[in-house]
Formats: structure tokens, sequence, C-alpha cells
């Protein structure tokens, strides 16, 4: 069996394929090795899923326009192949590869927030990315702003790779991974994985639908529908508008009722049903051990005196909460406990993302 180190060696040095007993397990390398982005380039070449840091969360990452490698996505992930994934491309050449009937106000966005945390859902050119769009008439693009990403897509174009599919990476509908070690502890077999660090932003990008002459706000994220108004000079329609107009939102990622979901029960509450609930909760457990029960992630403080609740403090900042939340989830997830709160977030714009993220898991 070679050791680990030997297993690195083989990747960084792009031999893993002749490596004759490289399993066992995921390969990490630092993103920002020469390197390893080498080493990325030939995984994705050779049809390989790779793990991908951005500034939202880790990808599992495919060359878009490579079907095979991109049905390897939907199996690893449990994903239904019509669920169609957003494609990471490094910019306007790119976006001529895969969209046709791009307007003006989705140039506009383009400009003013790639690379960023902005997908933009535009018509389809035909015959491109057919598993990667699962089927439908448009495509999800993003140029994301994380140097590994960057540094891997422009590696990739030189070598003929227009660009990567990756949907976050991990198990379909569970908690987005912010660190290379989560997309370690949900794949763990042969994955070669990129380390950039935690995910800055540390959610899912806002997607704005651009494919029918006005945008239409389908998830949000970190950019809200109010800067994006103010670039494009248009209402953002809410996707429940579109009901009234007689038409559909086409199929996006994270989108879906129930989402981002950890083993334990989520739970919304205000911080005043916090304090008068747990007790009652922890009554309820006596005589099942000493193990933690119960998560909590709220802004108030909690003064708790037993061992079995585990509180965690939000931030008041929108933006550091959005970065915590994932991250939060997972280790309250993993100290195993059966329920967890969390304080609702406020009602501002700034928090929409949070509160998208948390709805869905509570679903």
């Amino acid at each position: 069996m070679l050791s680990r180190k030997r297993r690195r060696a083989c990747w960084a040095s792009r031999l893993f394929d002749a490596c004759p007993d490289a399993t066992g397990g995921p390969v990490i390398l630092p993103g920002q090795d020469a390197k390893s982005i080498a080493a990325g380039v030939d995984c994705i070449k050779a049809g390989r899923l790779l793990g991908l840091p951005t500034e939202t969360v880790y990808g599992l990452a495919a060359d878009a326009d490579n079907d095979a490698a991109v049905a390897q996505i939907f199996a690893a992930k449990g994903r239904p192949a019509d669920h169609p994934l957003i494609v990471h491309v490094l910019g306007a050449p790119s976006v001529a590869h895969y969209a046709v009937d791009i307007p003006d106000f989705a140039h506009a966005l383009m400009a003013a927030f790639w690379p960023g945390p902005l997908t933009l859902i535009l018509p389809r050119q035909p015959g491109v990315a057919n598993a990667a769009t699962g089927g439908n008439p448009t495509v999800g693009l993003r140029c994301p702003s994380h140097p590994v990403a960057l540094a891997l897509l422009r590696a990739g174009a030189a070598q003929g790779v227009w660009g990567l599919a990756a949907p976050s990476a991990n198990q379909f509908g569970r908690v987005s991974p912010t660190t290379a070690a989560h997309v370690a502890g949900e794949f763990g077999e042969n994955l070669l994985i990129l380390d950039g660090g935690a995910c800055s932003v540390g959610i899912e990008s806002t997607i704005i639908d651009c494919s029918r002459g006005q945008p239409v706000l389908l998830r949000p994220g970190a950019i809200t529908a109010e800067q994006v108004q103010a670039v494009c000079g248009l209402k953002v329609l809410q996707k429940e508008e579109l009901a009234a107009l007689d038409t559909q939102a086409p199929k996006a990622s994270g989108t879906l009722d129930s989402h981002y979901a950890p083993r334990a029960r989520v739970r919304l509450m205000d911080g005043m049903a916090m304090r008068e609930a747990w007790p009652s909760l922890l009554a309820e457990a006596v005589g099942q051990g000493a193990d933690p029960v119960l998560g909590i992630w709220s802004r108030a403080p909690l003064a708790l005196s037993d061992a079995r609740c585990v509180w965690q403090a939000m931030p008041g900042d929108a933006a550091q909460a959005a970065q915590q939340l994932f991250a939060t989830l997972r280790s309250l997830d993993a100290q195993g406990v059966r329920q967890i709160w969390v304080e609702t977030p406020p009602a501002s714009a700034a928090w929409d993302g949070v509160r998208d993220r948390l709805q869905r898991a509570a679903f």
C-alpha cells in the first residue's frame, strides 16, 4: 500500500494513473501550487471529477462539454439527471460558447459582478453541455472569483476546456461544503481535491434568470436583488411573480423546497421561543445518556447549564453569518445532536440568502 505522501506525489507529478496502488481515499493538494493546478487540469481532461474551491462553496467539477464525465457528477451526488448544473466559465469567450441571444442587461451584470457569486440563466447554444443542463434549453453560467478556480479555468482553457460543471460537492440535498475536509468527508473514493481554504462567501451564488427579457431572481445569495436592479436598470421579478405572467421559471440549482439539510432536524425560532422551549426538550431526553441532543445557533446569547445542549453564536452581520452557516450546521451535526434550533434571521434583504438556505434546510 502506498503512503499518503506517495499518493500526493503521484498526483503532483501527474502520474496518478500510473501509481499501482493509489486508492483508498481522496487526495488533497494545495490549490495555490502550479503543479496542483496542472494535476487538476489533467484530471478534468481525463474525464474525472475534481473537488474545486470557489468563493461560495466547494464544487464537484467536470468538463461541462464531456457528457460522460458530467454523468459521474449526477451519480456521485445522487442528483436527478434533469436537475441542471451551473457551468463555471472564465469570461466572455466561454459565455459565447454556451449561450445565445444574450440580453444587454445580462452583459451589464457580467461586467458589474463577475468574477463573483452571481449565476446568470441564459438561452443555451444548441448541442453544448447537454448533460450539464439536464436537457433544458437554458444554461446557468458563472465566473467565480476564487483564485484557485480562476487558475484552473485559465489552465483548462489553454487546453480546450470551455467550462466546468460544478455543483456543490456534497450528497444531493445535504449541507454544502465550505472546506476541503468537508469534501473529503463526502466522497472517499479516489477524488482529487484542490484545497483553497475556507470559502469566503459561504453560501451558493445568487441566480438571476436572464432568458425572458426581464431579470428574475431564482435564488438569493450574497448579491441582492436591489444590487442587480441598480446595475441593469430593470425591475427584478421574484420567481412567484411569474405565475401572474402565466409562465414558469427554468429549472435551476438549489431551488428545491427541501435542500441544504443536515441529518439533525432544523427548526427556525425567535430568541424568546428558544429560551422558553429548550429546557422542556432536554427534559424529554432524560435517561437517554449525556451526549448532546440539541444544537442552537443564535444571535441572542443563551445561558445554558446542560451539557446536552450546544450553543454557537450567530454573527449579527449577514455576510459573516453566511460564511459560517454551512460549517456551523456541519459542526453541530457532527456532535450528534438530534435537533438544531436556529434564530430566525432579520427580515432585511442582506439576510435573504441565509434565510433562504435555512428555510430549505428546515423544510
